[in-house]
C-alpha cells in the first residue's frame, strides 16, 4: 500500500509518499497563504510528480467525542468533521479543506481521517472530566480531550523499541516540544493524562499561546478592560507564550540567544517555560505512580540540548541523570542519559507520517488507488 500523508496546517501543508515498507519516497514542507481554499494546487502538483498512491492519511487535530479511532472518510464522517472545525480553529478548516481538495482532484481516492485527540481517549474519566454543571459536559461536551496524539502516539511506541521493553507496564512521559507543546503520561502504551485539554490551549506555556490561565483573569478582563470574546481569543492564541513574555521572539532558539546576552524579559520567558514543563513532567509522572523513561520530541524537544538539559536538572529526584555529551549530540533516536540512571530519557524524531501510515494500514489492506475507476461508492 503507498499512501499519501496530509498534514495541512495553519501556516504550512506537509506531504509524504510512503511505500509499502514506509519508506518516503516523496517529500516536501510548503508554507501556505493561511486560505484552506488554496491548497488545490500545491496537492495536484505534488500528486502528479508523486509515484501512485492508493490512500491519503490526513492529519486531523480535533476528532471531539464522536472519533475515538482513525476513520475512512465519508459523506457523514465528512459532515461531522465540518461540525468540529470551530474547535481547532487554527487547524481543523486546513485539514478539511485538504480532503475536499483531494476529494475534488481524485475522487475515487480513498481518504481517512487520523486524529490527535484519538490517542487520548483512553484517558480514566477522572483526568478527562473538568469540574464544571452537568449540562457543560452533557449537552456541550466540555471535557478535556488532549492533542499532539499522532506525535505522542509514535514516540512512545519508538521510545519502547529503544528501551528494548515490552509496552505492557512501561511508564512514560513523552513530551512535544514544537511551536505548540504537551505533555502525556503513557502507560502501557496508552495515554492516561495530558496537558493539553477541550482546545490546545490549555497545558504548557508555547511559542505564542498561553498555555493555562486563570478563567477567572479572563472574566475579569471582560468585566473591566471591555476587551472582546475575539481580541482575547487573538491574545491568548498569537499573542502569548514565548513571545508574550518575552516581547521578542516566540521562537525557542531566539528566546535562549537573547536570556543568554542579558535579556531579562527573554530569560523570564525561558524560566516560566521550563519551569511549568518540569512542573507538569513530574504530574505526568504522579499519574502512573513512577516513571521509566522521559522522551522528547518535536522540532525544539529534538533540537534543543540545552532545553533537555534545564528541564532534566530539575527532575533529579525522579532518578533522571543526562549524559552532558550523548545530550549534545544524540544522532538521531537515542537515549542520553547516563549509565546507571533509574530513569532514561530519550530523544525521538517526530514522526507523525509513520504514525499516521500505521493507522492507515490497520483500516484496509486493498484501497483504490487513484488510476484505478471510480467504484460509484462514497469513500
Amino acid at each position: 500500500m503507498w499512501i499519501l500523508v496530509v498534514n495541512a496546517g495553519s501556516s504550512s501543508l506537509k506531504l509524504r509518499v510512503l511505500d509499502p515498507n514506509d519508506a518516503v519516497v516523496a517529500s516536501s514542507d510548503l508554507p501556505t497563504s493561511g486560505d484552506p481554499e488554496g491548497l488545490g494546487p500545491a496537492l495536484r502538483s505534488f500528486v502528479e510528480e508523486s509515484p501512485v498512491v492508493d490512500v491519503a492519511g490526513h492529519r486531523v487535530v480535533h476528532g471531539g467525542s464522536s472519533f475515538g479511532a482513525a476513520v475512512l472518510i465519508g459523506v457523514d464522517a465528512e459532515q461531522t468533521l465540518g461540525a468540529l472545525a470551530d474547535l481547532a480553529p487554527l487547524h481543523n478548516p486546513s485539514s478539511l479543506a485538504a480532503i475536499h481538495a483531494l476529494r475534488s482532484l481524485y475522487p475515487e481516492l480513498a481518504q481517512v481521517a487520523c486524529f490527535d485527540t484519538a490517542f487520548h481517549a483512553t484517558m480514566p474519566a477522572s483526568a478527562a472530566t473538568y469540574a464544571v454543571p452537568e449540562e457543560w459536559r452533557e449537552r456541550w461536551g466540555i471535557r478535556r480531550y488532549g492533542f499532539h496524539g499522532l506525535s505522542h502516539a509514535w514516540a512512545s511506541r519508538r521510545a519502547a523499541s529503544l528501551l528494548g521493553a515490552p509496552r505492557e507496564g512501561l511508564r512514560l512521559v513523552t513530551a512535544h516540544v514544537g511551536a505548540g507543546v504537551s505533555l502525556s503520561a503513557v502507560l502501557s502504551g496508552r495515554s492516561v493524562e495530558t496537558t493539553m485539554g477541550f482546545t490546545p490551549l490549555e497545558g504548557l506555556v508555547m511559542a505564542t499561546r498561553s498555555g493555562s490561565v486563570d478563567p477567572g483573569a479572563l472574566l475579569w478582563l471582560q468585566q473591566h478592560a471591555g476587551l472582546s470574546i475575539a481580541e482575547i481569543e487573538n491574545a491568548l492564541e498569537h499573542e502569548s507564550g514565548l513571545l508574550g513574555l518575552s516581547g521578542r521572539s516566540g521562537d525557542l532558539r531566539q528566546v535562549i540567544a537573547l536570556a543568554d546576552a542579558g535579556d531579562r524579559a527573554a530569560g523570564l520567558a525561558y524560566d516560566v517555560y521550563v519551569h511549568r514543563m518540569r512542573a507538569a513532567a513530574a504530574a505526568m509522572a504522579a499519574a502512573m505512580g513512577g516513571l521509566d523513561a522521559l522522551v522528547f520530541t518535536g522540532g525544539a524537544g529534538e533540537a534543543s540540548d540545552r532545553l533537555r538539559q534545564d528541564v532534566c536538572n530539575g527532575l533529579a529526584f525522579l532518578g533522571i541523570a543526562l549524559d552532558p555529551a550523548r545530550n549534545r549530540e544524540p544522532g538521531g533516536d537515542a537515549l542520553i542519559t547516563l549509565p546507571g540512571a533509574p530513569v532514561q530519557v530519550g530523544v525521538i524524531r517526530a514522526r507523525e507520517d509513520l504514525e499516521i501510515a500505521r493507522q492507515v494500514r490497520s483500516l484496509f489492506e486493498s484501497p483504490p488507488s487513484i488510476d484505478a475507476p471510480p467504484s460509484g461508492e462514497g469513500l
